[in-house]
């Protein structure tokens, strides 16, 4: 599924469902550059990440932005146990050995967020640099709640970390409102963030700023 959205200067956007077959390590990438300072304590070094995510994408669980042909933006989502990205613990132990594996699986362990019954989770909006601010993350925002319509949920949730504001400012004007922020100082040194906020947008609104 997919449609031309929005047109960047350069040519169309199309939004489509899936990861295109080919575009794993792209989508690493993408996803390495949105997330990597969150993530780089359990997935670090660079030249090792990139490749851990691309191995172990599950391309049903992403909603993609396409310019020409090539990748420029994805969001995930987990629904029904699977999310966009994963990996079993067998997985991290073996890609970074076993006592540094254990120490990432625990590290890991702190981002999981599972979906209460009628909830979609939705992991994040990447978004290639030379597009942004350009209406592309709103787009992805957007085709994930029509996922989540089609499926029945009655709300969207997401978490944002403080020291991500222009995320969070996207989310609400898109209609997400705040309802919990859980603040964990001690862990600021160790991840860089002291706090992460839920949000959620019940399925069928849209946010005031229309597309």
């Amino acid at each position: 599924m997919g449609r031309d959205t929005t047109d960047t200067g350069t040519g169309p956007v199309t939004v489509r469902r899936g990861l295109p077959a080919g575009a794993e390590r792209r989508a690493a990438e993408l996803y390495w550059d949105a997330f990597g300072r969150k993530l780089g304590p359990a997935l670090n070094p660079p030249e090792k990440a990139v490749p851990f995510i691309a191995a172990h994408l599950n391309a049903d669980r992403a909603v993609c932005a396409l310019l020409d042909g090539q990748l420029v933006g994805l969001a995930g989502y987990q629904l029904g146990g699977r999310a966009l990205t994963g990996g079993p613990a067998s997985a991290v132990l073996r890609a970074y050995g076993h006592l540094r594996g254990l120490h990432r699986l625990l590290l890991l362990a702190l981002f999981e967020r599972h979906p209460a019954p009628g909830q979609l989770v939705m992991d994040g909006i990447a978004v290639a640099p030379g597009i942004r601010g350009r209406g592309v993350g709103s787009l992805l925002i957007e085709e994930v709640a029509a996922v989540a319509a089609e499926q029945h949920c009655r709300e969207i949730r997401l978490d944002v970390i403080d020291t991500n504001p222009r995320a969070r400012a996207l989310y609400e004007r898109r209609g997400f409102t705040a309802v919990r922020t859980e603040r964990t100082p001690y862990l600021r040194g160790l991840l860089g963030f002291g706090a992460v906020t839920a949000m959620r947008r019940a399925v069928g609104t849209r946010g005031a700023k229309e597309l």
